[in-house]
C-alpha cells in the first residue's frame, strides 16, 4: 500500500480536495494516508463493500477502547448514547425506536411548511449583496429541525452555535480551545433538553419529542439521557450537513450556470450531493481479519472511506468531474449505507428539492458577487459564506 502525505489543514487542500483524491486513486483501491496514520479508500466498490459489511462498524473494538480524559468526559458522556457511533444490539433497538417515531409520513408532511418558510426567508433578502449562506443556508435547515422536535423557533440560533462547537470535535486540527468550546455547547444543550423532554413528559404536544418519549417496541423505551442524545444528533446531523449542502450546490449551481426547477429537482439535487457533499470522510474499525480487494484488515485496523472521492470514481460514474444536473439518479455515497445509513436523508432531500427551485425561481438574476471559500473544517467541506446578489 502506497503511503501518501496531504495535511488535511493545507489551504489549498481545504479549497480544493479533490486533485489529492485522484492522486491517491492512482495509487490503488487503498493507500496509507500518513497525517491519519490509517488506510483510505475513495474507490466506491471498496467504500460500498465496507459499509454494508458487520465484519467493520463505527464501535472500537471493547480492547481498543480510548481512554477519556477527564475534561471530554461530558461530551462523550453524550456520544455513548449515539446510534451513530453504536453497533447491534443497542443502534438496533435505538434506530427501531426512532424510525417509529422519525416516520416518512412526518417528513413528508413538512413540504409546505418549508416551502412557506422558503418564501418567508427571501422576502427577508437584504438589498444588495447578502451572505446566503447567512439568510437562508443555515436558518432553514435549523428553524426546521426546531419545529420537528418542538423547540422554540426562537433557540435557533443557540442551536446553530451548540451544534457548530460540538461538530468541532471531529474537525482536522482540533486543539484545546475547540475541545473547551464543545464541552460548553454540549452542556448547556443537554440542560436545556432535559428541561425540555421533562416538559413534554409532563405535557405531551404534537412534535416529534413527544413521539420519542412515547416510541415502544418489545417493551422497549428511550431512556431520557438516549432520548437527549438522539435530540443532538437529529440536530446536529439534521442541519449541519444540509447548510454545507445548500451552499456547496447553490455555489456549483451559480457557477455553472444551471438551475433547479421543480422538474428537475430530484436529478439535480442528487447530482449537488454527490458533486461536492458536505462530509468526505467517514472511518471503520475491523473486528476482525478480513480482506476486501487485496488488502488485508486486520481486527483493531481503522480504514477511512472517502466519500467525496468516490462519489467521482470513474469506475461508477461518467465524466464524474463534470457537474451534470440531469444525471440518471444512481446510489452514491453521501448519506453512507447499509445498518447506518443516515437516518436523516428523506428530511435533507425533501429540503432541497423544495427549497432550491423556490430560490431560482424567486430570484432568476442571483449571482455571485465574491469568490466562495471553503471553511477548514475538514473532514466536512462547506464555505465560510456565499457572497450574492440578486438583482
Amino acid at each position: 500500500m502506497k503511503t501518501l502525505h496531504q495535511s488535511p489543514l493545507d489551504p489549498a487542500f481545504v479549497q480544493n480536495p479533490y486533485p489529492f483524491y485522484e492522486t491517491a486513486r492512482a495509487a490503488g483501491p487503498f493507500f496509507h494516508w500518513a497525517e491519519y496514520g490509517m488506510a483510505c479508500t475513495g474507490n466506491a466498490a471498496a467504500v460500498s463493500a465496507i459499509f454494508r459489511d458487520r465484519r467493520f462498524g463505527r464501535e472500537a473494538p471493547a480492547e481498543l477502547a480510548p481512554k477519556i480524559p477527564d475534561h471530554l468526559k461530558p461530551f462523550y458522556a453524550v456520544e455513548a448514547h449515539s446510534m451513530l457511533e453504536l453497533e447491534p444490539p443497542r443502534h438496533t433497538r435505538l434506530r427501531g425506536l426512532v424510525l417509529r417515531a422519525f416516520t416518512s409520513r412526518r417528513i413528508a408532511a413538512l413540504q409546505p411548511e418549508i416551502e412557506a418558510l422558503t418564501h418567508q426567508l427571501i422576502d427577508g433578502f437584504p438589498a444588495g449583496p447578502f451572505d446566503l449562506l447567512a439568510h437562508f443556508g443555515q436558518k432553514l435547515p435549523v428553524i426546521i429541525i426546531a419545529r420537528l422536535l418542538g423547540v422554540p423557533e426562537s433557540m435557533s440560533d443557540d442551536l446553530l452555535k451548540w451544534s457548530n462547537a460540538m461538530v468541532g470535535m471531529y474537525m482536522a486540527g482540533r486543539d484545546r480551545a475547540r475541545e473547551d468550546r464543545a464541552i460548553a455547547a454540549t452542556e448547556a444543550f443537554v440542560a436545556f433538553l432535559r428541561q425540555y423532554v421533562e416538559a413534554r413528559r409532563q405535557d405531551p404536544r404534537d412534535d416529534l419529542i413527544t413521539s420519542l418519549i412515547a416510541a415502544e417496541e418489545a417493551g422497549e423505551k428511550l431512556t431520557t439521557d438516549e432520548l437527549i442524545t438522539t435530540c443532538i444528533l437529529l440536530l446536529n446531523a439534521g442541519h449541519e450537513a444540509t447548510v454545507h449542502t445548500i451552499g456547496n450546490g447553490v455555489k456549483t449551481l451559480l457557477q455553472t450556470g444551471n438551475t433547479v426547477t421543480p422538474e428537475n429537482a430530484e436529478t439535480c439535487v442528487e447530482e449537488i450531493l454527490r458533486f461536492d457533499p458536505a462530509l468526505h470522510m467517514f472511518t471503520r474499525w475491523a473486528y476482525e481479519d478480513i480482506e476486501v480487494m487485496g488488502h488485508t484488515f486486520h481486527r483493531g485496523d481503522q480504514v477511512a472511506l472517502l466519500l467525496a472521492a468516490a462519489n467521482r470514481d470513474p469506475g461508477l460514474w461518467e465524466k464524474p468531474a463534470q457537474f451534470q444536473p440531469n444525471r440518471p439518479v444512481k446510489p452514491h455515497t453521501s448519506f453512507g449505507a447499509g445498518l447506518h445509513f443516515c437516518v436523516g436523508a428523506p428530511l435533507a432531500r425533501l429540503e432541497l428539492q423544495a427549497a432550491l427551485p423556490i430560490l431560482f425561481q424567486r430570484l432568476p438574476k442571483l449571482r455571485l458577487v465574491e469568490a466562495p471559500v471553503y471553511g477548514d473544517v475538514y473532514h466536512f467541506h462547506g464555505l465560510t459564506k456565499l457572497m450574492v446578489q440578486a438583482d
